[in-house]
């Protein structure tokens, strides 16, 4: 489903999957979108129309797509365990074995989140709490690490900051951010009073001064990003939350829950506008 980020307001609805959808991206520029499904597929579409323009069909669940910042490459992953890099310029084109991959990476435990660093470089999080940094170019892996050398647990989100200097992490009850242009040295981790082992996620400020996070229980928890102490708590949500990301101003984020809502709240208060039916 396809909404207006400012009012909520549906614009469309993309139908064809046969499973739960698991990850939904557009591109930069808004013209396209992916969707990552348990029925075994992913399905790009046209985003202005609502055309389907190809099915590219997996063994196992889907559970993450990106696209690479020039919107050229589009990246899978799931219970496979195997990242899959497909070239959009052939598919859109619709040419002969156009859903081929053109290349892929094999990792040792389910790939639940990934993001596109760069046009290059990919970064992946596993179940185990694993997070690899892959290089298209040179097809190789750059290196693991984890959260820490405690059992965290899984990865549950993942996002690349605004300017591109940030990784942010949920796993386990932790929220870590680590320096991309110092090769993912750890900057700061915190302990949170929320887990993630089920649900959840976690979002930095745009100006990189506090980021949100919600999981286990219904509650939106606003900190501070040089201290970790809570500003805020916004309650609204009937069930746990799902996702959560603040908008490209830095003016409003939005959540959502298992309670079946989205709701997208005004930066710095407690007034949510609007709340919006997701099902």
């Amino acid at each position: 489903m396809l909404r207006h980020g400012d009012t909520g307001d549906w614009i469309g609805t993309f139908q064809g999957h046969k499973g739960a959808v698991w990850s939904a991206q557009l591109n930069h520029d808004a013209t396209l979108a992916a969707t990552g499904s348990a029925d075994f597929s992913v399905k790009l579409w046209d985003a202005i129309s609502g055309d389907l323009i190809a099915t590219l069909e997996h063994r196992h669940v889907v559970k993450c797509v990106a696209f690479t910042p020039n919107g050229k490459r589009l990246l899978t992953a799931g219970h496979e365990k195997i990242l899959r890099i497909f070239d959009l310029g052939p598919i859109i084109a619709q040419s002969e074995h156009s859903t081929t991959p053109i290349y892929q990476f094999q990792t040792k435990e389910i790939i639940r989140k990934l993001v596109a660093i760069t046009d290059t470089i990919v970064v992946t999080g596993q179940v185990d709490g694993t997070i690899s940094v892959w290089n298209l170019d040179t097809k190789q892996l750059h290196k693991s690490f984890r959260v820490d050398s405690e059992n965290t647990g899984g990865v549950m989100d993942m996002e690349r900051s605004r300017n591109g200097d940030i990784l942010t992490l949920a796993a386990g009850n932790k929220v870590a951010f680590f320096d991309i242009a110092e090769d993912y040295a750890l900057r700061a981790s915190f302990m949170m009073p929320m887990s993630f082992k089920e649900e959840g996620g976690v979002s930095l400020h745009p100006m990189e001064s506090k980021f949100i996070a919600g999981g286990s229980d219904t509650w939106v928890r606003v900190f501070d990003f040089q201290t970790g102490e809570m500003i805020e708590c916004h309650k609204g949500h009937h069930g746990p939350i799902r996702c959560l990301r603040y908008s490209p101003s830095g003016k409003s984020f939005a959540t959502g829950s298992e309670d079946g809502t989205i709701r997208i709240w005004q930066n710095g208060s407690d007034v949510i506008t609007p709340v919006v039916d997701a099902v």
